[in-house]
C-alpha cells in the first residue's frame, strides 16, 4: 500500500512538473520577436494572403519568421518570411497536418448553401447539386459539384459573393 501511494505521488509530481515546464515553454515560445518585428511580419503575411487576422508570429532559428493567418473565409495559412520580411512560402494548415482545419472544417450556413446551389445551377444551366463545401483554394470561397440535365458533371468555384469564378466539366 505504501509503494502504491509513493508511485501515485511520484507520478503526480512528474505530471505537475511537465505541466509547469510546458506552460513556461509555451509562454516564452516566439517571445524573442520584438513588437516592431512582430507587426512587420504580421502585416507582410496578411498582405501576402490577401487579408485576414494574424494568429501567431514566431521567429525560427534562421532569423526568419513563421506567421499564422486566418483569412476572411476562415482558412488558416502559415506564411514563412525571410529576415527581410519577404515571403518564402505559404501553405494551408491542412498541408502540414493532414487534418481538416480552416475551410474544410468550417460548416456552411444554410444561407451560404442556398446561394452556392443557386449560383452553381445557374452556371451549369440547371441540374442537381451533388456536393458543396468551403474551399481551401486561394481566392475561392466555395466549391460545388453539379450534374447537369444532360448527365454531365461540373466543378464550380465561387468567390465569397457567390460569383462563379470557374466551371469545369468533370471528365
Amino acid at each position: 500500500m505504501k509503494n502504491s501511494k509513493r508511485i501515485i505521488i511520484s507520478s503526480a509530481a512528474v505530471v505537475a512538473a511537465l505541466g509547469v515546464g510546458g506552460g513556461v515553454w509555451a509562454s516564452t515560445a516566439g517571445a524573442d520577436v520584438g513588437s516592431g518585428d512582430r507587426d512587420r511580419a504580421g502585416n507582410a503575411a496578411v498582405q501576402a494572403v490577401g487579408g485576414g487576422t494574424v494568429l501567431d508570429v514566431e521567429a525560427d532559428d534562421d532569423n526568419a519568421y513563421e506567421v499564422e493567418v486566418r483569412k476572411p473565409d476562415g482558412t488558416e495559412v502559415e506564411v514563412a518570411l525571410d529576415k527581410n520580411f519577404a515571403v518564402v512560402s505559404q501553405k494551408n494548415d491542412t498541408e502540414e497536418t493532414g487534418e481538416e482545419t480552416g475551410a474544410e472544417a468550417r460548416a456552411l450556413t444554410d444561407a451560404e448553401r442556398v446561394s452556392v446551389e443557386q449560383a452553381a445551377r445557374t452556371a451549369t444551366g440547371g441540374g442537381t447539386v451533388t456536393d458543396i463545401e468551403a474551399s481551401d483554394k486561394p481566392g475561392v470561397a466555395f466549391e460545388a459539384e453539379v450534374r447537369d440535365q444532360a448527365g454531365a458533371d461540373w466543378d464550380v468555384d465561387l468567390d465569397a459573393a457567390f460569383t462563379v469564378l470557374t466551371k469545369t466539366a468533370d471528365s
